[in-house]
């Protein structure tokens, strides 16, 4: 710098004058530094980022969502992204850290977790529906039905209502003057009557407590594999900043 900034003998070192004034000058910024990395570091261990899932509509509103409201307020700076898609998503092409898969659906070379109970789906109507239709008795009476048929894009067409009896399984391709690609549509139109709905258990229980649906083919319906959480493998395990979910 062509200026002298410390003086030195044999005892001690000491500033000069302008040694001084450029000590007060950057050590305020050196604080502002090591503040800074001290702050980095205490990040060091402590979860931090954003988490893309995509989930079905079911597994988003019945198991993430209350996971949700336990797992936020205790991870500050966790972000999470929920997508709710029915298509089986790419997750390493769409860019998602996890899948919310069933259990049959879960591929050979993911590793997952699993996240939910075993499920029914049931088969309902609303009492004004029976006035006009009799009551099936087995899967094969569905055809003298109106039902409300469900599409999903993995499939490419209408979903079919799937069925399992002592070991006998059976799909039943079902026909009916509506379809929606949601949960919430399908059970407003049977409430409103519309047609049969083919629709995840827990979603209908308050209703056929209070007799504003009607199950039909429970004996048909048992239960289904669990919900996953599905990711790429690291290592044989869950990527680190999926450890605390």
């Amino acid at each position: 710098m062509g200026l002298p900034l410390l003086t030195r003998n044999t005892r001690s070192v000491m500033p000069t004058k302008a040694g001084e004034k450029l000590l007060q000058t950057l050590a305020p910024r050196f604080e502002e530094m090591e503040q800074e990395i001290a702050a980095l570091s205490a990040m060091r261990g402590k979860p931090a980022g954003t988490i893309r899932i995509t989930a079905g509509e079911h597994p988003a509103i019945t198991i993430l969502q209350p996971a949700l409201r336990r797992f936020l307020p205790d991870y500050p700076d966790i972000h999470v992204e929920v997508i709710v898609d029915y298509g089986l998503t790419d997750i390493v092409a769409e860019g998602y850290d996890a899948g919310v898969r069933l259990g049959e659906q879960v591929a050979r070379d993911m590793v997952a977790v699993r996240i939910g109970p075993e499920m029914r789906v049931a088969v309902v109507g609303s009492p004004d529906y029976f006035v006009r239709y009799p009551r099936p008795q087995t899967p094969q009476d569905l055809t003298q039905q109106n039902c409300i048929n469900f599409r999903l894009p993995t499939y490419g067409g209408l979903f079919p209502w799937e069925f399992e009896k002592a070991g006998r399984e059976l799909n039943a391709r079902v026909d009916g003057q509506l379809v929606f690609n949601n949960i919430a549509m399908r059970l407003d139109a049977a409430l409103g009557s519309l047609g049969l709905a083919y629709i995840p258990e827990d979603q209908v229980l308050p209703f056929l407590t209070d007799g504003r649906l009607i199950r039909v083919l429970e004996n048909w319906c048992e239960l289904f594999p669990d919900y996953h959480l599905s990711t790429i493998p690291v290592g044989g395990t869950l990527p680190q900043r999926l450890h605390c979910w």
